[in-house]
């Protein structure tokens, strides 16, 4: 007689699950597969995956150098040569408007600067401007206007400009 009913799994080919802890009917001793006594025969036995036996550990040895800002603020950077590529004359430029034709990923605080050249006259709202940007906006007959950012530092509200 043949038919799937009637399929087995080849003999050897299959594991009891291992049972741990369970005593000697489990097959794996009164220890449970730990040895005898000391740290790791106890439960939770406390090493430390980076543990390297007392010895100085690798972390340890290597230099530490350099300081990281937990408040530090990433700008949103914008060249004048952009700009003049992307709008009209005369047009107004928010940080929304280039979040909208993805020039920036982010509304976060947007910096213009001043690579490039720029002959057409804009308004531009920026929270901050290099000093070159400035001086080649005012001379093309724009206007740079900053934008006062709200930030929140130690439970209180901070305005920078």
């Amino acid at each position: 007689m043949t038919g799937l009913n009637l399929l087995k799994p080849a003999y050897g080919s299959k594991h009891r699950k291992k049972i741990v802890g369970r005593g000697e009917g489990s097959g794996h001793g009164g220890s449970s597969t730990r040895g005898r006594k000391g740290q790791t025969a106890r439960s939770g036995d406390g090493k430390m995956t980076t543990f390297e036996g007392g010895q100085m550990p690798l972390m340890r040895k290597i230099p530490k150098r350099g300081f990281s800002s937990r408040s530090r603020v990433e700008n949103e950077i914008v060249n004048l040569d952009v700009l003049e590529a992307s709008f009209e004359s005369g047009s107004e430029i928010t940080p929304e408007k280039l979040v909208a034709m993805n020039i920036i990923h982010d509304i976060s605080p947007l910096k213009i600067l001043g690579t490039g050249e720029i002959k057409k006259s804009f308004v531009i709202k920026a929270h901050s401007f290099s000093k070159s940007a400035e001086e080649k906006i005012k001379a093309a007959g724009g206007t740079a206007e900053k934008i006062v950012r709200i930030t929140k530092g130690h439970g209180e509200k901070i305005k920078k400009a």
